[in-house]
């Protein structure tokens, strides 16, 4: 995987959600362009009852919103020191 900075994702449970997920993500790179997309990985799971598709976005770029006020936009990522 090509090096990131930030890391969003996206994710519903219920069915009219899912159909459009793939929109609301488009809408939100466009509001975004200072990021760039690294890479994507789509991750469904379920029980009896429920249906959970998440989309992870690997992004790079820096970005003018304020993760600390704004939490649900971008969440950076902070490089651990090796052990």
């Amino acid at each position: 995987m090509k090096p990131f900075t930030a890391v969003k994702v996206f994710s519903s449970t219920m069915a009219r959600d899912r159909e459009v997920l793939g929109e609301r993500i488009t809408e939100w790179l466009r509001a975004h362009p200072e990021l760039q997309l690294v890479d994507t990985v789509v991750t469904q799971t379920s029980d009896d009852e429920y249906h959970c598709l998440s989309i992870t976005l690997f992004l790079a770029g820096t970005s003018e919103a304020d993760p600390a006020a704004a939490p649900s936009l971008v969440r950076p990522v902070v490089p651990r020191p090796s052990r």
